[in-house]
């Protein structure tokens, strides 16, 4: 029997995390995480990326695979998740499929063919420069004349995917979302999400951000910058990073950064759901509700049982 690929999905904040890590050592599988913030080395408090002990704990995959100032695609990812989860396979585990970026997990299930356009570093300079001078909506609003169905999948402050998708489109003459063609996804996916009351996921990411601040978020992004990873990096103007750019110029207070973060990931939780609806979840459950997360082991027993 092949295994299936195991999918837990949810926004940022809901304990995708340490219930996959529980559900892995359940039952003999692999995490191959599905954050396209994640994959960057050194950017550890500011992603939530996995602690050393869940690391240890069960095998990761698809995390420190690239400096920030590393180009990593769509394309990328999915070269890299599928060659992952063959390895997971080819060892008679089961593979976890764990993560939030809409994108990723769509591009999986989906079976999408992803256009792989070689990065222009000279236009993504251009069109660095330019936000720079007119601002990121300027970019965003040429995406929407060119290639309206892209830009209604990316948030208009998402610098590094609307410059992406320019420079598809700038590069091959044809919009991105004209080149993702689809096929039979290669595995059958048992896709399950993970969810909470709005208000509740609210005040839990608020908290988090709190924390991560304690744990020295402040301190990782002076780091960063230290080591010449600029702002118009696409990593440095990702959730968790760019909003302290104020605070560390001198221009607002910790307090005011650290609201800035707790509203951006309000809106970024809410990009989240819009990708999430789109996508063939087979049972969501409530994080809030002890009973519900207690039942997702024994659903994905029962799904196992019935493929043998």
């Amino acid at each position: 029997m092949d295994l299936p690929v195991i999918v837990l999905l949810g926004p940022t904040g809901v304990g995708k995390t340490p219930l996959a890590v529980e559900l892995a050592q359940a039952l003999g599988g692999e995490i191959v995480s599905a954050d396209s913030r994640q994959v960057y080395r050194g950017m550890d408090i500011g992603t939530a990326k996995p602690t050393p002990a869940q690391r240890a704990a069960v095998p990761h995959h698809l995390l420190d695979m690239v400096d920030p100032d590393a180009v990593f695609t769509l394309a990328d990812f999915c070269e890299r998740a599928q060659a992952a989860i063959e390895e997971v396979r080819n060892r008679g585990r089961l593979p976890f499929l764990v993560g939030g970026t809409g994108q990723y997990l769509a591009a999986m299930l989906e079976g999408w063919r992803v256009p792989r356009v070689s990065p222009q570093p000279e236009l993504r300079d251009r069109l660095r420069r330019e936000a720079q001078e007119k601002g990121v909506e300027a970019l965003y609003r040429r995406l929407q004349e060119v290639d309206p169905e892209a830009a209604a999948r990316i948030l208009p402050g998402n610098l590094r995917r609307i410059i992406r998708a320019l420079e598809v489109y700038e590069a091959t003459g044809v919009p991105f979302s004209r080149q993702r063609g689809k096929e039979r996804p290669p595995y059958n996916y048992l896709v399950l999400g993970l969810t909470m009351e709005r208000p509740a996921l609210y005040e839990r990411v608020d908290r988090r951000a709190e924390a991560m601040v304690r744990q020295g978020l402040v301190e990782e992004v002076r780091s960063l910058l230290a080591r010449g990873y600029g702002w118009d990096l696409p990593s440095m103007s990702s959730l968790g990073y760019i909003q302290f750019r104020p605070y560390l110029e001198g221009r607002c207070s910790l307090e005011e950064a650290l609201a800035r973060l707790k509203y951006d990931t309000h809106a970024f939780i809410r990009h989240q759901y819009t990708w999430f609806r789109r996508l063939p979840v087979q049972r969501w459950f409530d994080a809030s509700r002890p009973g519900e997360v207690a039942a997702v082991l024994p659903y994905i027993r029962g799904a196992l049982n019935a493929e043998r």
